[in-house]
């Protein structure tokens, strides 16, 4: 016989039949007629199986008193009262089983959202959990929520996270190869490509990276900031001033010695004309200093005093490239 898929009535019958093995004073005869059950569906022997299972799981039920039970489930009326402490346990059984496997489902249902800013822009959340979350210019994230996990992932651009304290359901956010996990506190997360920066304003997260392989990971507390970059294999851990993380929340964006090529990856998540390095030896050359984000235009036509570089407009961009001498310059560089 093909097996089938137990019902609600098979699960309740499965249930009786658990008690009544259970009790000690079953006899050959008890097991012989379960046996006979279990033969005339498939689906009787699951039942069976899957209630066995709830019951190791609970583990409390077998110390229920038939004296509890009966005083809460069975009924009063004196006809077949010799076996309805088992149909009191029986239906206490499956109503748990009911419970336990809506439960489950329960746990494992994920809900997913998410959530974007458009280029210099600031968006502002209030997670389900009570988080709250902020999205710098250019950003995306996805949240996976269920009952005993709130999962976040930025795809790209900048986040500021104050998460909402649950130590039996940790916040963990994915930014590229970076996983950090928390339980409450503040900080925040850059990610440019593979890049991430991460820099704690409160309370400590751990932080592990996919590809060293290790699962112990390490902590940050309120004044690191933690660098992860792909071409190296060690976090940068520096300090930095808790009051001025998240400073592009003030219309300021931080560089602390950072590649020209992150800093113009991040400049145009704000910029309304996009910035390009037309020249590729020049990436790799670092800058520190702020930028606001309602300043661009004039941070880059002073950048040139700062790298041997030229800005130039063309076709609706700032294109950067090799410094050349005044005479080369054209006649619409500034």
């Amino acid at each position: 016989m093909m097996a089938n898929t137990p019902n609600e009535q098979t699960l309740r019958i499965a249930a009786d039949w658990w008690m009544r093995l259970s009790d000690p004073a079953a006899d050959e005869r008890t097991t012989a007629q379960w046996l006979a059950w279990t033969d005339e569906d498939s689906s009787h022997l699951l039942a069976f199986e899957r209630v066995t299972e709830l019951a190791t799981r609970l583990g409390q039920l077998g110390e229920v008193t038939r004296t509890r039970l009966l005083a809460e489930f069975a009924p009063t009326a004196p006809a077949a009262r010799h076996w309805r402490p088992w149909a009191a346990a029986a239906a206490v059984m499956a109503m748990l089983l009911s419970g336990y496997f809506g439960w489950a489902a329960l746990r494992q249902q994920t809900t997913t959202q998410v959530y974007a800013s458009g280029v210099a822009s600031r968006r502002d959340l209030t997670l389900d959990d009570g988080s709250r979350v902020s999205l710098g210019g250019a950003t995306r994230v996805t949240t996976r929520f269920s009952h005993d996990q709130r999962q976040v992932e930025l795809a790209e651009g900048e986040a500021y996270f104050e998460v909402a304290h649950n130590e039996q359901r940790p916040f963990v956010v994915h930014a590229g190869k970076i996983t950090i996990e928390d339980v409450g506190t503040a900080f925040d997360v850059r990610r440019t490509g593979d890049r991430v920066t991460i820099a704690m304003a409160e309370g400590k997260v751990r932080i592990f990276d996919g590809v060293s392989g290790t699962q112990d990971g390490f902590e940050a507390v309120a004044g690191d900031k933690v660098s992860y970059d792909p071409q190296h294999p060690a976090f940068r851990v520096t300090n930095t001033n808790p009051s001025q993380i998240a400073a592009w929340r003030d219309a300021r964006l931080e560089f602390d010695n950072e590649p020209l090529s992150v800093v113009v990856a991040n400049i145009n998540r704000y910029s309304e004309h996009p910035v390009r390095i037309v020249d590729a030896d020049l990436a790799p050359l670092t800058f520190t200093g702020t930028v606001r984000t309602d300043a661009i235009n004039d941070w880059l036509y002073a950048l040139p005093e700062v790298l041997p570089l030229q800005v130039r407009e063309e076709g609706g961009q700032v294109l950067l490239s090799h410094a050349k001498s005044h005479a080369e310059n054209t006649p619409g560089q500034r």
